[in-house]
């Protein structure tokens, strides 16, 4: 999991204690380019008031020295503890299984190379399929077949023709196939994101909701 993680942070609670709002922000990886050990200078400092709150909100906003990326954090003063960050960085949606949480945790890290974030979303996918049983035919005929039997919506299905998870393409090399982007990246690891969502976390929360106390 990346350093902070807002899924489960009720409104106004810190993000982690030892994040703080200095010159330089200490964020485990980049939300922009996935970097491990990003370096985040501040280059500004500004604060905000809310209509009736007690104090200012004070932000700083980093730059990414890899990818350019910015990424904006408040506290209640500079120095103290970080409330706040944007963008969020993605994680691995709860109760999801192991090998499909691997896979996505490294497609995740690895968007600055596009080609292998792709395939890694595409292993994630397989692996959360085969957990429920569809281990015939591609990928993409797993997911028809999946939308079908009601495991996941028609929209889902067509959100994953609509996203480059061809990831024998990039296996073999295919010529005629463009070479991935890193916009290419992120939808595939956005996708796989909601799918581990839908399938996995969503029902988990539903049966600890429904479950006697």
């Amino acid at each position: 999991m990346f350093r902070y993680d807002l899924t489960h942070r009720r409104p106004g609670e810190a993000i982690m204690a030892d994040l703080l709002l200095l010159q330089m922000l200490d964020l485990d990886r980049c939300p922009h380019c996935g970097v491990d050990k990003p370096s985040l200078p501040a280059h500004g400092t500004f604060q905000t008031m809310a209509q009736g709150a007690s104090g200012p909100r004070v932000w700083s906003a980093y730059g990414c020295n890899r990818c350019g990326g910015v990424v904006v954090a408040s506290a209640a003063a500079f120095g103290l503890i970080v409330q706040e960050v944007f963008p969020e960085s993605r994680n691995v949606p709860d109760d999801i299984p192991e090998r499909a949480g691997a896979y996505l945790k490294q497609a995740i890290a690895s968007i600055s190379a596009p080609a292998g974030a792709v395939m890694l979303s595409a292993s994630a996918v397989d692996a959360m399929l085969k957990t429920r049983g569809y281990t015939d035919g591609s990928l993409y005929a797993r997911i028809d077949q999946a939308a079908k039997d009601n495991e996941i919506t028609k929209d889902m299905a067509a959100w994953a023709h609509a996203v480059r998870l061809d990831a024998n393409n990039e296996r073999h090399a295919d010529e005629s196939q463009p070479m991935p982007t890193t916009t290419d990246a992120e939808r595939c690891v956005d996708f796989v994101v909601a799918l581990a969502e839908i399938m996995f976390t969503l029902p988990a929360r539903a049966k600890r909701a429904l479950a006697p106390h």
